[in-house]
This record gives structure tokens, sequence and C-alpha cells, in this order.
């Protein structure tokens, strides 16, 4: 099992290209992002190639967060900022050779909504062939309104975009929360699947503890023959360092 280290959440005591650094130490095997726009892709570029882990992707920016936005691609009447934000991700994933591109949808609901996402899916397939793009099921409780929730809901827009670069960002802790079932629903899914991330349920820690059995999930992802890393995406309590013995025993 390979293992991705997201450093939206692990290592934001320390910039960027130091993080880089500190998973490659740690033992991951590539590396993955939030948003890291406030940070040269040179720089980011340069920790890569010293360190030899792949960026596996980041996302397209939320909008206003002071104002409480989350994405901008499913809202009517902002296209403009969303072509812009998802233009913005194209050309950093460029410069640090990201595979993915999440492209967050924002807090929205109803037809208008949806057919907004679609275009702007459409938009981000259709300018970023070589790269995977992303949508991302979020849970209720820690992103109530968000647009996009359910697997279910993000296999229907996949199909409707008809992209074949368009696939599913399977986050086993928003799934879980939202859905359950996660080893099936992986089996039946795999096929649009682009990217696996994990954390504990229901406090988002490290994944040897909560309700969720990591070592039968990742079992079972290893089984159905997905050998792409992914992505520890959780929150540390304290220094991130002293948080990783699963990682050897969960391996």
């Amino acid at each position: 099992m390979k293992f991705s280290a997201n450093l939206g959440f692990l290592w934001q005591d320390r910039p960027l290209p130091d993080a880089i650094r500190a998973a490659k130490s740690a033992g991951f095997d590539a590396v993955e992002c939030h948003w890291p726009y406030d940070t040269p892709a040179a720089d980011v570029a340069a920790a890569l190639a010293e360190t030899g882990l792949p960026m596996l992707g980041l996302n397209t920016r939320r909008g206003d967060v002071a104002g409480g936005e989350n994405g901008l691609s499913a809202l009517p009447g902002r296209e403009t900022e969303a072509r812009a934000a998802i233009d913005e991700a194209v050309a950093y994933a460029k410069v640090v050779n990201a595979g993915a591109i999440h492209v967050m949808a924002g807090f929205a609901h109803g037809q208008d909504s949806r057919q907004t996402f679609v275009s702007n899916l459409k938009y981000a397939s259709e300018i970023a062939p070589e790269r995977t793009i992303l949508i991302e099921p979020l849970n209720h409780h820690d992103a109530p309104g968000y647009f996009l929730q359910t697997s279910g809901q993000a296999i229907e827009i996949i199909a409707e975009v008809g992209a074949p670069n368009l696939k599913l960002m399977f986050d086993c802790y928003h799934l879980q929360i939202m859905e359950g079932d996660l080893t099936h629903r992986l089996q039946t899914l795999q096929s649009h699947i682009g990217h696996i991330q994990f954390a504990s349920v229901p406090d988002r820690g490290t994944p040897d503890h909560g309700e969720v059995n990591y070592a039968h999930v990742f079992g079972v992802i290893s089984a159905m023959g997905y050998d792409a890393p992914i992505g520890a995406e959780y929150k540390p309590v304290g220094d991130t360092d002293a948080t990783l013995g699963w990682l050897t025993a969960l391996r």
C-alpha cells in the first residue's frame, strides 16, 4: 500500500516546500495539496524534484473564504470566477506536474446549480485533458449545504459530463458519514475512482481508531488492484511527526 501526505492538513507549521521534505523523511510515497497558491509554484516544483515525490493533486480556490464560500463551480452567475479558478489550478498543476485537479462545487442546490457545475466541469475537462479532474462529495456535518454530497450524485454528474478524465474523489471519511458500506462501494465504483483519501471517523484523525477498520479497508483496496498512493487527509493533534505510527502499522 502506498500513501500520500495531504499537506493541507499535515505539517501545517512549516512552509509548503519544507512540508514536502518532511513527507519524504517520514516515508510517504507522494504528496497532495489543498490550496498551494500562496507558495510560488517554482518553489514547490524544486522541492518535489529534490525529494523525488510526485504531487498527486490540488484544489481549485474556494472563493470568498471569509464570507463562507467553499468552491465556485456550482454557483450560477459565478462562471467567470469559477473558470478563472480552474485556469489558475491548471496552470499551477502544470508547473508542479500535479496529476489531478479537484474542482470544488461550493454551497448550492437545485437544477440551475447542477447545470452550472456540469458546464464548468466540461470546461475543466476540455482545457486539461492530460489531468484527472476530480469531484468530491463532502459530508453534511462538516460542509452543510455543499452541492455534492453523495457518490450517486457524483456518478450521475460524471455520466452527464461524459469526459473520460472526470473521476470521483473517493474520500472514505466523507462517504462513511454520508453512506457507509465503504468496501462494497469501493469495489462497485472502482472504474470511476480517480483518487482515494482517508481519515478516522468521526473525528477526522489518524486512521488507527474510530468506527472504520482501515486495516480491512486497505486490504480491500489492495485486492482490487488499486496501486496508486492513497491520501492521508487527517487532522493531526499536535506535531504531525508524532501521529505517524499508523504509517508503519497499516502499510
